[in-house]
């Protein structure tokens, strides 16, 4: 029997907010509380196999650094009747990895930046034969960074994925509804984004378009404002034109966006008025720089700078998830995928094999697939034969796998609506209440032994005909480093 939600007390804290948020489950559920010994030190530690937290812990001294071995918090956590009890605050280890706090303490020496600052100078007159040597030898030793994990690490999707297990033990149901993550029952979706960087770049768009109308997708292109290039308006429509999105990609791609807060907020001030000529809703900043603190500063509904895994990035980390989050008023789609220049010309593959790992492994989890395909750095024949065999592969597992092939725009759309949906019980039936109810689906997390499987029928249903495929998510599939 699914468990009635208005027998228990409302849950307290950011636990379920955390939680509730992520899966959109009812309120109230079961109650959340964290333990009293705090340790005043953050610190590394896994939440059961794979998932990696970084924080604050009770009953265990987090450590300092991922290549040690690390305590196990899940041994900590406790699930009675209607009552979880866990070693951490849920909320700022998620915030934690999402905004990568992990990564604070590891700032850049002055050489270091001075050796940057060198190098972005001098980038627009280095060919990318040159740039290639130099960035692999910047990138040198990614292969040993453990956390996060290569290529994709979902520890933030794990450690809600456990919590929720526990709260499903705790309630004594066979299940709890949740509202599902995509519309109309998609088992996961995905995103082509095309980042503008060099007047040949620009040039190739109306190709690249042909490309991607050829395989039935539209995209979105990321235009930088000034001095890389000239945009004309005629530029910009012939994008909007077609279908494809158009949003602002930094503003004039120097890698000097983030170098300080007050270089950022005054380059805000101009990157919020292109947003507004252009007509755009989403930013992604040059060469993957960030600092989510910020983001509030821009005018846009959605970013899409942070990667999931930043190995292959001049500034390393990542949000380890392969969902979209909200920074304050900001939704974080993040990069999920292997960029096409890092797997050009610092990996050097000639083949879509990573390309497909990464998809299978965010798909089998329901997860976001986020492709950058530069339209500089795909001009050969070679290239664009790769792209296409992409293209392709993407929409053949869509059709037979039901992947929502859209563009960021609609992913904004639909999780900010999504974000408002609330779900009601009616004797034994729930419905999902608020704006795009027609689109939504009511899921259910079951447990099978310590994982949790997603259907869309209760466990007891009599006649279940609406399972979820790759449903199975503790442990999950993992591509392996090469």
């Amino acid at each position: 029997m699914v468990h009635r939600c208005e027998q228990t007390p409302r849950t307290n804290g950011p636990f379920m907010t955390t939680l509730g948020d992520f899966y959109r489950l009812p309120e109230p559920w079961v109650r959340f509380t964290c333990n009293e010994d705090i340790s005043p030190r953050s610190g590394f530690f896994t939440f059961g196999e794979g998932a990696i937290g970084f924080g604050r812990c009770s009953s265990i001294s987090p450590v300092a650094s991922c290549e040690r071995t690390l305590p196990d918090a899940l041994v900590y956590a406790d699930a009675q009747k209607d009552l979880v009890s866990l070693p951490f605050d849920l909320d700022e280890i998620v915030r934690n990895l999402r905004h990568e706090e992990y990564m604070s303490a590891q700032t850049q020496s002055f050489t270091g930046r001075l050796a940057r600052n060198a190098y972005y100078y001098l980038r627009p007159i280095l060919s990318v034969r040159i740039r290639k040597y130099l960035q692999r030898a910047y990138l040198a030793g990614w292969r040993d960074i453990s956390f996060p994990r290569w290529p994709v690490d979902r520890s933030v999707d794990r450690i809600m994925e456990r919590t929720l297990a526990l709260g499903i033990k705790a309630s004594g149901a066979d299940s709890v509804p949740f509202i599902w993550f995509w519309p109309e029952g998609y088992q996961s979706s995905a995103i082509i984004t095309h980042d503008v960087e060099t007047s040949v770049g620009r040039d190739f768009c109306s190709t690249l378009m042909d490309l991607d109308d050829s395989c039935c997708m539209k995209s979105a292109f990321q235009v930088i404002p000034e001095h890389r290039y000239e945009v004309p308006a005629s530029f910009l429509a012939s994008i909007r034109d077609r279908g494809f999105e158009l949003n602002v990609h930094d503003l004039n791609h120097d890698g000097r966006l983030f170098s300080d807060e007050n270089t950022f907020f005054q380059r805000a001030t101009a990157i919020n008025e292109y947003g507004k000529q252009f007509g755009a809703r989403g930013f992604r900043a040059g060469i993957m720089y960030r600092n989510q603190k910020w983001l509030h500063a821009l005018d846009f509904e959605y970013d899409m700078s942070v990667p999931t895994v930043a190995h292959l990035e001049p500034q390393r980390g990542g949000c380890c998830t392969t969902m979209p989050y909200f920074v304050d008023k900001v939704l974080e789609l993040p990069l999920t995928t292997t960029q096409d220049y890092a797997l050009f010309n610092i990996l050097g593959e000639r083949n879509i094999e990573i390309w497909e790992r990464e998809i299978e492994a965010i798909h089998c989890n329901h997860g976001l697939i986020t492709i950058l395909v530069h339209p500089d750095y795909i001009i050969e024949k070679w290239a664009q034969d790769l792209y296409l065999k992409l293209l392709r592969h993407i929409a053949n597992r869509a059709a037979s796998d039901r992947i929502w092939l859209t563009t960021p725009g609609e992913v904004n759309d639909w999780w900010r609506y999504r974000s408002k949906l609330s779900l009601k019980q009616e004797g034994e039936n729930w419905h999902v209440l608020g704006d795009s109810e027609h689109r939504s689906r009511i899921a259910y997390a079951s447990l099978d032994g310590d994982s949790v499987r997603y259907s869309f029928e209760p466990p007891n249903h009599k006649y279940p005909h609406d399972s979820i495929p790759h449903s199975v998510l503790v442990p999950d599939k993992q591509p392996r480093a090469q």
